[in-house]
């Protein structure tokens, strides 16, 4: 498993699963001879996304942020129409590391999204369980009363099993919220409604996750987003503010989708990579 020293957080990539999905669709209305110039495409124009959650040891707390594509929860059918290649494999990532689902103390989701947050609950012993049973969860109000109500567009995503084993579990926000000292969680909409972000600060460094609303390395652009938000002009006003923030100052971006890169660092410009973390071909 990939992992980055972050002064006195330590970051561990897990296997959440792995996804292909359209590239054009993920790039919205870019043309792809601009696009895949950054993210190459296969032959079928599908391009490889992880679905990775990240686990902070910090404070003595294990957290997460997301939880993957799920297990067992999807037919074939579902599988084949979501892209879905490798489904999760959460568990067996903590147990490597001598941890349980049980040992997870809080969970931080950029939103609720199923290729998200699917990895809550699974199937155990013919009913919904949720998989991290001692574990705070915690996200924007907005996106908690969308998932429980979502609309003609998001009701494809955002689905019951998913959320109903856990409703005991949650903790929402509004706005922003210090969820421990040194992790924030920002409320920025755009990719959805309630879609956050979250903020990483240690000795004076922070790495900025931008969810998806930069889902991979190849999404800096504030105009490259997904044809799947919801709200893409809010998409377009959170990233370029947060940008503007994290390229002036120097800030890490940590990704949960990038087939390729982890961690990444750019100067000023958004062009030149200083330094990265690259998403190992043992994860694949």
């Amino acid at each position: 498993m990939d992992e980055f020293k972050f002064h006195n957080m330590q970051l561990t990539w897990l296997k959440g699963g792995v996804t292909f999905l359209d590239g054009g669709t993920m790039f919205g209305v870019v043309p792809k001879a601009l696009w895949s110039r950054k993210y190459e495409p296969n032959e079928q124009n599908l391009i490889e996304l992880a679905t990775e959650p990240i686990l902070i040891q910090y404070e003595g707390k294990n957290i997460l942020i997301d939880t993957g594509i799920g297990k067992g929860k999807l037919d074939d059918k579902m599988k084949r129409n979501l892209g879905v290649v490798e489904e999760s494999m959460v568990e067996e990532s903590l147990e490597k590391l001598g941890l349980a689902p049980a040992d997870i103390h809080v969970i931080l989701m950029t939103h609720l999204h199923n290729d998200h947050a699917a990895g809550l609950t699974k199937w155990q012993d013919g009913k919904l369980i949720s998989v991290f049973g001692n574990a705070e969860i915690h996200v924007s109000q907005v996106e908690w009363y969308e998932m429980r109500n979502p609309n003609i567009r998001s009701r494809n995503t955002y689905w019951k099993e998913n959320w109903e084993p856990v409703e005991h579990q949650i903790k929402t926000f509004e706005g922003s919220e210090i969820v421990l000292p040194g992790i924030e969680m920002i409320h920025t909409g755009g990719h959805s409604n309630g879609h956050s972000v979250i903020k990483l600060t240690s000795n004076g460094d922070t790495i900025l996750h931008m969810g998806d609303i930069m889902p991979t390395h190849a999404h800096t652009n504030p105009l490259w987003v997904l044809a799947y938000d919801d709200y893409p002009m809010d998409s377009i006003f959170a990233k370029e503010k947060l940008m503007k923030e994290a390229l002036s100052n120097g800030y890490f971006f940590s990704f949960y989708h990038d087939a390729f890169y982890r961690i990444v660092k750019w100067d000023e410009s958004g062009k030149e990579m200083l330094e990265y973390v690259k998403r190992t071909s043992s994860e694949k």
